[in-house]
């Protein structure tokens, strides 16, 4: 039975405030070793909404937010929605010209951006219209003694103009604004920030997501883990600029009274230094961290006793890295296994995830609160078979308003049904079994087509990632003369080995488990793999590589 769940019907920020009053001297932030408590955090929000104000921005305006994870960053979006406005959550690494796009489409006149890109920044505002631009600096929220030692070569002073102003200048305007509350308490459908993602043609698109979006991911995010408590320490790897990192890493976080441990640069070479130098009780991430930690040396010999809950989202956990992980977290002293979750931005972030010592093989979970899953026909739309696989499709208060000025693939993406509920057609294959455990395949476009043929990568995966020399493989889908595609699996293994005798011990696996007409006739090894912005494979690379 999905359970149903009560949702504020504010802001974000109010819900913060809210739970802030409740936490008090807590600590809210950490940030190498320098911690911001519930009540230092509202005070900086509110300083940062003085300072806007003094700025010029008004309900409704959008402010782009150009940074890593740095406490400025979460300052801003609350203090964004503290005075109505729109946080336009942009990645700090973004070229000139898709800055440029972001804050055209959204009409930001707003910037907020990382002083490493200062020389970018500049190109940015003489082709748009800015009203104001700031620096931050990663130090700027560093400890004394971190801060005096922190210097990046090649950062040029920005030139002098009266619009252009460092984050401590920016925060001067807001001492001198006065102390009157500032709030504007925004609906519930308001948008509280716009994030960045191909949608279901991959086409860059802005996604308006609400308060009631973020705020009932952050109630079914806590329910659906079931062990989040006051006062536990997760280590926020994932950007702000993401859903992912943006909705569970900080705002489920704040709501819960737990304490976000955030880094503005993360390796993922580095990740098992950072989980025993910050002993979070929970880890949540993206599989290419996982991948690392079962290579990392960095874990032998020592307890992961104080971890107590460890998901995986973003991209799908090969089977057989579950399993090594499962291994791995129980020889070193956690009590926990591995949860899955299945999502987009499209809904904040996930939407279902499993239970803890779920077994079901290949599932992602059950739906969050108040959350439907169905599996429709995606030519017909129509409702398929337990078990038989179809197009995801999901309805909930996390669902998107919308892509931003793009009505036409908004009307295709939520569809409203015989009883007026929306549906997100997600563009991606699963199933479901009777039980109500949803499956995820793949992307509907990762579907190989070969001689009219369904070829599906993440299976042909599973089978390659199931040798124990694999570390992670991706399988994507090259033009062909005959064919029109044809399958191409990269494999990364896990150390120096005989690639020759890999290469056939892998072509046996898959003549066994894969359909002739699927099996990759080429495998390649590399040492690694070209990533998306927020750590996934990025295939669309691999497939221009023919």
């Amino acid at each position: 039975m999905n359970k149903h769940l009560e949702y504020p019907q504010c802001s974000v920020y109010d819900l913060l405030k809210e739970k802030a009053d409740a936490y008090g001297s807590a600590p809210a932030v950490e940030y190498f070793g320098r911690r911001f408590s519930y009540t230092e955090l509202i005070g900086q929000v509110g300083l940062c909404a003085r300072a806007l104000s003094a700025a010029g921005v008004k309900q409704g305006d959008s402010v782009s937010i150009c940074l890593p994870n740095i406490p400025e960053a979460i300052f801003l979006f609350y203090a964004v929605s503290k005075i109505g406005a729109v946080a336009n959550m942009i990645h700090p690494l973004s070229a000139e010209d898709e800055i440029v796009r972001d804050m055209e489409l959204t009409d930001s006149r707003f910037i907020f951006a990382v002083d490493l890109i200062a020389e970018k920044l500049e190109k940015v505002a003489a082709r748009t219209d800015i009203t104001l631009a700031v620096t931050v600096s990663p130090a700027d929220s560093m400890p004394l003694l971190m801060k005096a030692g922190y210097f990046v070569k090649g950062i040029k002073e920005h030139t002098p103009r009266s619009n252009f102003l460092h984050w401590k200048e920016f925060l001067a305007k807001g001492l001198l604004f006065g102390s009157a509350d500032l709030s504007v308490h925004t609906a519930a459908d308001d948008t509280a920030a716009i994030l960045y993602s191909g949608g279901t043609t991959g086409k860059p698109k802005g996604i308006m997501l609400t308060n009631l979006n973020f705020n009932a991911l952050a109630l079914q995010s806590i329910e659906a883990c079931g062990c989040l408590t006051k006062g536990d320490r997760m280590l926020s790897v994932m950007p702000v600029f993401h859903g992912f990192g943006l909705g569970v890493c900080i705002h489920t976080m704040m709501i819960s009274g737990c304490t976000a441990v955030i880094l503005p640069k993360f390796n993922v070479k580095e990740f098992g230094k950072l989980v025993f130098k910050y002993r979070p009780n929970l880890i949540a991430g993206v599989p290419a961290i996982y991948e690392a930690m079962l290579r990392s040396p960095d874990f032998d010999g020592k307890s992961l006793d104080f971890v107590k809950c460890v998901i995986s989202g973003g991209d799908s956990l090969a089977a057989n890295t579950k399993i090594k992980l499962n291994e791995m977290l129980r020889s070193h002293g956690c009590r926990c296994t591995v949860r899955e979750g299945y999502g987009l931005t499209e809904c904040v972030t996930g939407s279902c995830l499993t239970p803890e010592g779920c077994t079901i093989p290949g599932t992602c979970g059950l739906p969050y609160p108040d959350t439907l899953y169905r599996i429709v026909d995606p030519k017909t739309g129509k409702d398929v078979p337990a078990g038989e696989s179809g197009e995801i499709v999901l309805s909930g208060p996390t669902v998107m308003k919308g892509y931003y000025k793009e009505p036409a693939e908004t009307a295709e993406t939520l569809r409203k049904d015989e009883s007026g509920r929306i549906w997100l057609h997600t563009g991606d294959l699963g199933s479901m079994d009777e039980n109500g455990y949803l499956c995820f395949h793949q992307r509907l476009k990762r579907m190989i087509v070969s001689n009219g043929y369904n070829i599906y990568p993440q299976n042909i995966e599973n089978v390659i990632s199931s040798h124990e020399q694999v570390a992670m493989c991706a399988v994507v889908g090259v033009p062909d003369e005959l064919r029109g595609q044809r399958a191409k699996a990269y494999v990364m293994l896990r150390g120096a080995c005989d690639e020759e005798q890999i290469r056939g011990e892998l072509m046996q696996l898959l003549t066994q488990s894969v359909a002739g007409y699927a099996i990759p006739k080429e495998i390649v090894f590399v040492s690694s793999f070209p990533k998306t912005l927020v750590g996934k494979i990025a295939y669309q690379e691999l497939t221009a590589k023919g």
